[in-house]
């Protein structure tokens, strides 16, 4: 279930191991990045090049501590249990986080126009959205990926039999054993598996542009009370690390192929300039993410609608 990772709150007590470490230290969770704990997307780029600590000072930051989650749900219970500050993850959890009451704010979106494709497998795997009526997919549950698929499946009219939760490597197992019929992936492992013969059969940027997704940091209320110059701090940060990365596109896509563990051509072709957003809150990026927030409500993933403004951080603007 897509809120399955908020329903043990309490007892998400990673954080009393990852405790404060003086009050200079700011603890962000990021997800699955292949060299261990490490800042990932522009920001993760700053920081590898020395200059995000310097941007955090004036918010009395000394020292970021990264903690690496496998999906959203996870990252909020680590939010929830008190282990984290700041999170950098996809849209969907994060909405439903906070419809469930997690007490986070609305920082900026990190990332917009992310893709995502649903891929069929060989050896008389369907070939349409159509045929999957009946059938058994693949998906990580929770994820702005799992959005999209639904999304897809509702304006086709499509019922599977079957939405299974699975990560990313078993996705790709059950896809060459031929144990699902379709599974659920981000552009990066798409193109990776086109590259071995697998077809897709419905890419988010190519046949639904209304369900891309978008990636967002938020910080905790409870981190806020007592650094309220965090909201301007680290604004400027990503909008500096946006345009670093911009201006350095080699050696930023090659620290992406890094942290992501994807090959080189298959970052080139799935990293672009234009999901790096020049400010906190770009406009396209807000109406995607107010969407898939009312597709969430519509499906009841998110049981109390609540409003983007009213998510916002203290002093930031929309």
């Amino acid at each position: 279930m897509l809120a399955a990772g908020l329903l043990v709150l309490a007892a998400a007590a990673c954080g009393s191991s990852a405790a404060a470490g003086g009050s200079g230290t700011l603890r962000v969770g990021v997800i699955g990045s292949a060299v261990g704990n490490k800042l990932t997307r522009a920001v993760g780029f700053l920081d590898e090049r020395g200059e995000l600590l310097p941007a955090l000072k004036a918010a009395g930051v000394t020292r970021i501590k990264v903690a690496t989650f496998q999906n959203g749900p996870d990252l909020n219970q680590a939010l929830a249990g008190g282990s984290l500050d700041i999170g950098m993850y996809g849209d969907t959890p994060a909405l439903i986080g906070r419809g469930q009451g997690l007490p986070t704010r609305l920082l900026s979106l990190n990332s917009v126009r992310l893709d995502a494709a649903i891929v069929a497998r060989k050896n008389g795997g369907p070939a349409s959205l159509k045929d999957l009526q009946g059938k058994v997919i693949g998906v990580q549950t929770g994820s702005y990926i799992h959005r999209y698929l639904l999304g897809a499946l509702r304006q086709a009219g499509v019922k599977p039999k079957q939405i299974i939760h699975m990560y990313t490597p078993a996705i790709i197992a059950a896809l060459e054993k031929g144990s699902i019929d379709a599974g659920g992936l981000v552009s990066a492992d798409q193109v990776a598996e086109e590259a071995k013969g697998y077809r897709s059969i419905d890419v988010a940027s190519r046949d639904h542009p209304d369900l891309l997704g978008t990636s967002v940091t938020v910080v905790t209320e409870k981190y806020l009370s007592g650094h309220k110059g965090i909201v301007k701090a680290w604004q400027q940060a990503e909008t500096k690390a946006s345009q670093v990365a911009k201006a350095n596109w080699a050696a930023y896509t090659a620290y992406v192929a890094k942290t992501g563990g994807y090959a080189p051509q298959v970052t080139l072709k799935t990293t672009l300039k234009d999901q790096l957003p020049d400010e906190p809150f770009p406009a396209d990026g807000l109406k995607l993410l107010d969407g898939t927030k009312t597709f969430l409500v519509q499906q009841k993933l998110v049981k109390k609608d609540y409003t983007l403004d009213s998510w916002l951080a203290p002093g930031a603007k929309a």
